[in-house]
């Protein structure tokens, strides 16, 4: 059992399960989630008579005490609007991670407002979806001070298969808007071409099975292959998220002058994807604008 005392803000598909992995690890952790009956329900999943938990009403009740706070949230302003509200009551000495995809602005602006409170910070998105939270399979990629990341990542370890420091502040965030541009190219390649097998009267399941043995083999046919020949996205990865981190890594690329020409064409396919009324449904839902 540890005696660090974590917080964890924001209960989302995500952090619901992750704040899970470190109850279930022994540490005492408070959470704090906006909608409030959320924070309760955490409690009955994870609040077995041995465990140390609580749920908090505000950012700063549940911050005030912890030596490290992790953070979930939604976008750039609910990040610097919980972030700022956790620096105001942190005590020197403790850490402020931020596990939401953002921006690497707002990564460096809570680095800056960290170093001027004694509180360490990490950029540390996350990879592997729902499934990898629950299962405590997650990628972290992180930016940040080496020191920092050294006293934390086996506190990370519990819901994580693998976290490395990228660099300095920022790149993990960074390297998160790599990851979506990656998906994105990958998800509409395996799009299109279920599309054209279909077309040439193919089986596309044996296809599938062939061709994933090969060099065309990746985590999307491996896992969404299946599911996008049955006509099923009502779960994993939302649309109206992946349209969010692209806009996130488009506007990166217009500030270092690179070239996102695919990412910029599956952005607007997304797009098309919403207007269907797909907003909700798995990223892999690139298929139904085909149909």
């Amino acid at each position: 059992m540890s005696n660090l005392k974590v917080s964890f803000l924001g209960l989302g598909v995500m952090g619901f399960p992750m704040a899970g992995h470190l109850s279930k690890a022994g540490y005492s952790v408070t959470v704090y989630n906006r909608t409030a009956q959320k924070a309760k329900t955490w409690l009955d999943t994870y609040g077995q008579s041995d465990a140390k938990v609580s749920a908090c009403n505000t950012v700063a009740e549940a911050c005030q005490k912890a030596d490290i706070v992790f953070m979930c949230v939604g976008n750039d302003n609910d990040v610097r609007e919980v972030g700022t509200q956790a620096l105001k009551v942190m005590k020197p000495g403790s850490v402020l991670v931020d596990h939401t995809t953002a921006s690497a602005d707002v990564a460096r602006e809570l680095y800056a407002s960290s170093k001027n409170q004694q509180v360490g910070f990490l950029d540390a998105p996350v990879s592997g979806g729902q499934a990898g939270a629950e299962n405590g399979q997650l990628t972290i990629m992180v930016g940040g001070d080496e020191a920092i990341y050294s006293n934390v990542e086996p506190v990370m370890s519990h819901y994580a298969r693998h976290s490395q420091l990228l660099g300095k502040s920022g790149s993990g965030q960074l390297a998160k808007m790599m990851n979506q541009i990656c998906i994105a190219g990958i998800v509409q390649g395996l799009a299109e071409a279920l599309h054209f097998g279909e077309r040439a009267g193919l089986d596309c399941n044996s296809v599938i099975d062939v061709i994933s043995k090969g060099a065309a083999q990746s985590w999307q046919m491996e896992n969404r292959a299946s599911t996008m020949l049955n006509n099923t996205f009502d779960f994993g990865f939302a649309v109206d998220w992946m349209r969010k981190d692209l806009s996130i890594a488009l506007d990166e690329a217009r500030k270092n002058g690179s070239t996102l020409a695919l990412t910029a064409l599956v952005d607007q396919y997304y797009s098309d994807v919403q207007k269907l009324g797909g907003g909700r449904w798995d990223t892999s839902s690139l298929l139904t604008r085909l149909k």
